[in-house]
Order: structure tokens, then C-alpha cells, then sequence
């Protein structure tokens, strides 16, 4: 589907970008129709920013679409795209031990937090065999692939649709490198509102105070990757139930990403 036609879905959908203002009201959410929306978009090759609880997401479903996005973001060959999905195929494509398994449902779960899961993962899995390999090796890192997981009921309708057509979907936050969490669709740069084929705008997003997007620890060496949204309550509910303690928060303002590589870094420019 050529680039035109893309957009002619999107603006036939819900309106461009869906939920905004018409006249002096806001249309109310319609979940399944605004995913259906979405994800028709992304499923022909376009790109779509939409709502999750831990900010705005910019998501393609194709190569094309995801290198439109990274060269929008500005984003270094080092970084990673984030697989969007659920528990369901958290547990089909990630390979985990039975502890980290229950770790992450009684985040999840138990205690409904969103977290960003990093894990082995299972390359004949067909969402991940669907993906070109050039989109594979900018979407995973040795053998581990990142998963968005519980990340509110957008992303779970979103989730719900990629799983039953099998159609994978990746990508990272909407905002340019380096310039921080978005959680309303006026703060996303123009850069990237311009290349987005559809836009999803359900206002102020639930975990803004976090002022970061999701937490993300690597399963397979219990490393955090990066403090996010909810890290107080997910480093309690580690120790609490599994004895597992988690480093301590650096501070949003000497590392506002809270990738706590960059604390290292810093620790050696301070040397």
C-alpha cells in the first residue's frame, strides 16, 4: 500500500488524529474501534502514535515504518525497538525460568504494574518470524528481545489484535532521542507528528508524574536496564516476596533517562 492510501485509511478511520477536539467536545474513547483503526494502519506498512499508561508510543509493523521512525527519532544504532505485547505472548515468545515467570506476573499481575520485560526469546515463534531481519536485529540484542507488558487497556486491545492476525508490532517512545517520556500528543515533536500516518490522542497519560516511561530489567541476569514509571513499588514487591533487591533510583536529575548505564558512564567522568 503506497503512502497515500495509508493515510486515506487513517483519516477514514476515526478522524486525524483520532479523539481530538470537533468543535467544543472531545469524542469519548472507543478502544476497539481507535486499536482497529491503529492497527489496520500499521498492518498496511504505515506508522502509528498511540496511547499507552507509560506515555505516547510511535509503533510500525514493517521495516519501512520502523526505519522511518528511527531515522525521525534520531536515534543511535545501539538502540533497541520494544516488542508491543501482553502475558500471552510474553509467555510464547520469551524463554524463562519458572521463578522469573511468576516475578513477572505478580508485577503484572498481582500488583498491576507495567513493565518493560527483557528475556531470551524464541526466534520460530511466527510474530517474530514475520518480522524482516533487519527489523529483527534492530529489535533485539544478542538473544534477548524487550516487551512492553501491561501497559493499560490501549495496549492490551492493540496486543489482542496482533496476537489473533499475527502481525507483530515494535517501536519506542514518541519523543526524539534523548528529549524524554511524552505523555501528551502537543508535547510529541513535530518531527515525528508529521511522519506519523495515524495519530491516537487520549490525552494526558496515567504514570506522567514518573516523568519516564516503563521499567525494564533483564530477566535473565536481573539487571535494571533502565528506572521507570512504578520502580518504588516493583523494587518492593521483589524483595517482599523474592528477596531480590533492586538498585537504588539515581534521581531524575542526574540521569532523567533512568538507564542506569548512563549512571556508569557518569561515575567514570567523574573519576
Amino acid at each position: 500500500m503506497v503512502m497515500t492510501e495509508i493515510r486515506q485509511l487513517s483519516s477514514e478511520c476515526v478522524g486525524e488524529p483520532a479523539n481530538r477536539s470537533r468543535g467544543k467536545r472531545l469524542m469519548k474513547p472507543d478502544i476497539t474501534a481507535d486499536a482497529r483503526c491503529a492497527f489496520d494502519v500499521i498492518k498496511t506498512g504505515g506508522s502509528c502514535i498511540f496511547p499507552v499508561d507509560v506515555g505516547y508510543t510511535f509503533v510500525g509493523g514493517s521495516q519501512e515504518a520502523l526505519l522511518r521512525i528511527f531515522h525521525a527519532k534520531g536515534r543511535g544504532t545501539h538502540k533497541r525497538n520494544a516488542m508491543v505485547g501482553d502475558l500471552a505472548i510474553h509467555d510464547e515468545v520469551h524463554m524463562m525460568d519458572a521463578r522469573s515467570r511468576e516475578m513477572v506476573r505478580t508485577i503484572t499481575v498481582g500488583y498491576d504494574l507495567p513493565l518493560g520485560v527483557i528475556a531470551p526469546f524464541r526466534p520460530e515463534h511466527p510474530l517474530i518470524r514475520a518480522l524482516h531481519p533487519d527489523s529483527l536485529s534492530g529489535s533485539t540484542e544478542g538473544d534477548t528481545l524487550a516487551m512492553l507488558v501491561n501497559a493499560g487497556p490501549f495496549h492490551a486491545e492493540m496486543c489482542r489484535l496482533s496476537r489473533n492476525e499475527t502481525h507483530p508490532l515494535f517501536g519506542s517512545s514518541a519523543n526524539l532521542t534523548g528529549s524524554g517520556t511524552k505523555f501528551r500528543v502537543q508535547d510529541i515533536q513535530k518531527e515525528l507528528t508529521a511522519i506519523a500516518d495515524h495519530i491516537v490522542d487520549y490525552g494526558l497519560r496515567k504514570y506522567h508524574l514518573y516523568r519516564r516511561s516503563a521499567t525494564l530489567i533483564d530477566f535473565s541476569s536481573m539487571e535494571v536496564v533502565r528506572v521507570g514509571a512504578c520502580y518504588e513499588l516493583i523494587q518492593d514487591v521483589l524483595l517482599r516476596h523474592y528477596g531480590v533487591e533492586l538498585p537504588p533510583d539515581p534521581g531524575l536529575e542526574r540521569v532523567p533517562s533512568g538507564h542506569l548505564r548512563e549512571t556508569q558512564r557518569h561515575k567514570t567522568d567523574d573519576a
